[in-house]
């Protein structure tokens, strides 16, 4: 009885590639674990009303009193930090991949915002910013009217 072997050319590129795909996972996630240290800047939603702009940033675990707000020269710009759990011990951790350390974000605004408005108010981990804009920056309609016209049919 003839026995016969499987020809499978792609087998040894494949074990290749998976020992490659190890080696780079691993060393990126050592990366990754050393960058939970480094800065970091949170999501943020910016949209517009009719009667304003709002920016939404995301700042789970950050402490209010270390978030700092700042307007000036039509830019505002959101500063903070977030601190790494002291509670918990590091070689405790079996995985940490949320960032720590501080964060800065600044956006260019608009000629249309009245800064002596501005409203931030920090709820369940989201920082929102209200930038209210100024009154004759603000739409309005205006009504037509027709006066005098007349159909000659």
């Amino acid at each position: 009885m003839n026995t016969y072997a499987r020809l499978e050319p792609y087998r040894s590129i494949s074990t290749l590639q998976d020992q490659f795909s190890r080696l780079f996972n691993e060393s990126f996630r050592n990366q990754a674990e050393e960058s939970a240290f480094t800065t970091w800047a949170p999501a943020v939603d910016i949209y517009e009303t009719p009667n304003e702009l709002v920016v939404k940033a995301d700042l789970p675990d950050v402490n209010e009193k270390e978030i700092d707000v700042r307007v000036e020269n039509n830019l505002l710009t959101v500063r903070g930090e977030r601190k790494f759990e002291k509670s918990v011990s590091e070689e405790n951790f079996l995985r940490v991949e949320r960032v720590y350390g501080a964060f800065s974000r600044s956006f260019s605004l608009p000629n249309t915002v009245n800064p002596e408005a501005i409203r931030a108010e920090y709820k369940n981990g989201v920082l929102t910013v209200n930038l209210p804009k100024r009154e004759e920056s603000k739409p309005r309609q205006v009504k037509v009217n027709v006066n005098g016209a007349t159909n000659n049919n």
